[in-house]
């Protein structure tokens, strides 16, 4: 599948300290010819921390993809009814984001955008970044695995030594699972062996 004319939604959420793997994906996806509209999670688009100042990683959305930045659930909303998007991907996605799709909460910009984006029956794609992905979210991957046109970006243990249960998506691997899943595939394999 080619991503030259397609609208990709790329929705960021609050693993700070990998937004600067993911914002090169951007780039890659946009320089593929896509148009991409630009999501953040509030605590991305109101928190700086010691990974960067939140204007900061906003605007370099903005200038990479020419588009405003939805950061709030009104602005998301329309997704939905005006079938905005062709696929929406979140990267990163945090636990807490995973838990809240897994069990239909909706009450961020985000998991809105991805409620209002599944409804149309179109892929959303998640590329995982959480320090209890064999913990507590495990059960919510497990969830997500099994749910119709939801797919995951491949993920490996990112520390298994110091952090056993954290896990995070190969993040080069974002633009071809999005493609596969565009359609309708899963690419394989989804577990990768832990990081070195």
């Amino acid at each position: 599948m080619e991503l030259k004319g397609l609208t990709v939604g790329f929705a960021m959420t609050g693993s700070f300290c990998t937004l600067g793997n993911i914002i090169p994906q951007v780039q890659k996806i946009v320089d593929e010819g896509a148009k991409v509209i630009p999501i953040v999670s509030e605590n991305v688009y109101s928190t700086d921390t010691r990974f960067g100042k939140a204007k900061d990683w906003v605007q370099q959305l903005e200038s990479i993809t020419g588009n405003q930045v939805i950061h709030t659930i009104t602005a998301a909303e329309p997704i939905g009814p005006k079938s905005l998007l062709d696929v929406l991907v979140i990267a990163p996605c945090t636990g807490n984001t995973l838990s809240k799709l897994a069990n239909g909460i909706t009450d961020t910009c985000v998991t809105l955008a991805a409620k209002a984006h599944l409804r149309n029956k179109k892929p959303v794609v998640i590329a995982v970044s959480t320090n209890d992905g064999l913990g507590a979210n495990a059960k919510n991957i497990g969830l997500l695995l099994n749910t119709k046109n939801i797919y995951f970006v491949p993920f490996q243990q990112d520390n298994p030594i110091a952090k056993q249960n954290s896990l995070v998506a190969k993040a080069d691997l974002i633009p071809l699972t999005l493609k596969k899943a565009l359609d309708g595939e899963q690419i394989q394999p989804i577990l990768l062996g832990a990081k070195e």
